[in-house]
C-alpha cells in the first residue's frame, strides 16, 4: 500500500514508519508543521495530536482516502463529523484508542468478568506528555462495563501506557492489567487494521475489537 503517515516524527510514528516499510508498504511521512497533499494514497494513518487530527483526517476523507486513526482525545462531535464525511464518500475510517492486541483482550476479559463481580474501577497510567485524561482506552473500557465506572488517571515521566481494571466482589478482588512497555506493541494492530480495512463498512468504526476474532 501507498500510505500517508501523519505524525511520522512522533513517538509512535518513529516506530511505526520503519515497521510499515519493512512490511512492504510505501510510506510518506508528514511531520509537525508540514503540509501534505492527500492524493494518490491508498490509506492515511494519523498518530498526531487532538488539535490536529480532525483536519488531517477530514482532508484525506474528502479526497477519498480511507483512514486509520490512532490519535486519542477526539470529541464526540469530531467523530460524528468524520463519520458523516466517510459515509458520504463511501469509505471506511477506523478510529481506535489502542492498537495493542493485549489491550483489546484486556477490555474483552474485563467485560466478561464484570458480569460476575459487582463493582469495578479503572486506573490508567501514561507518560506525563499525554495530553488527554482519561485515556481513550480507559473510556472505551468503562463504556463496556455497567454503571458509572470511576477512572483514575496518572501522568508521570517514565511511563508508556498501562491500565488496570479492578473488579471487586465479596471477599475477593480480580485485577486485569495490561502494560505497553514500548510502542512496538502498536505495530501488529496497525498492520491488522491495514489488512482488513477494506472489510469495514463506510463511516467510522470505533476500535479494532471486531478485527481481533
Amino acid at each position: 500500500m501507498k500510505i500517508l503517515l501523519f505524525g511520522a516524527g512522533g513517538k509512535v510514528g518513529t516506530v511505526l514508519g520503519p515497521a510499515l516499510a519493512k512490511a512492504g508498504h510505501e510510506v510518506q511521512g508528514v511531520g509537525s508543521g508540514n503540509r501534505a497533499v492527500p492524493a494518490g494514497y491508498d490509506v492515511a494513518i494519523d498518530f498526531t495530536r487532538p488539535d490536529a487530527v480532525r483536519a488531517n483526517v477530514e482532508g484525506c476523507l474528502a479526497a477519498g482516502i480511507p483512514c486509520v486513526v490512532g490519535t486519542t482525545g477526539l470529541e464526540d462531535a469530531d467523530v460524528e463529523a468524520l463519520d458523516t464525511l466517510a459515509r458520504e464518500r463511501e469509505i471506511p475510517c477506523l478510529v481506535a484508542p489502542n492498537f495493542a492486541l493485549g489491550a483489546i483482550l484486556m477490555m474483552r476479559f474485563a467485560e466478561e468478568a464484570a458480569h460476575w463481580l459487582p463493582r469495578a474501577e479503572i486506573v490508567e497510567l501514561h507518560d506525563e506528555a499525554k495530553l488527554d485524561a482519561p485515556s481513550g482506552t480507559a473510556k472505551a473500557t468503562a463504556a463496556r462495563l455497567e454503571g458509572d465506572v470511576p477512572i483514575h488517571s496518572v501522568r508521570l515521566p517514565g511511563l508508556v501506557a498501562h491500565q488496570e481494571v479492578l473488579l471487586g466482589g465479596q471477599g475477593q478482588l480480580l485485577t486485569i492489567r495490561h502494560d505497553t512497555l514500548s510502542r512496538e506493541a502498536f505495530v501488529p494492530g496497525v498492520l491488522l487494521a491495514l489488512e482488513r480495512l477494506g472489510e469495514l463498512p463506510a463511516g467510522v468504526t470505533l476500535g479494532i475489537d471486531r478485527l481481533v476474532a
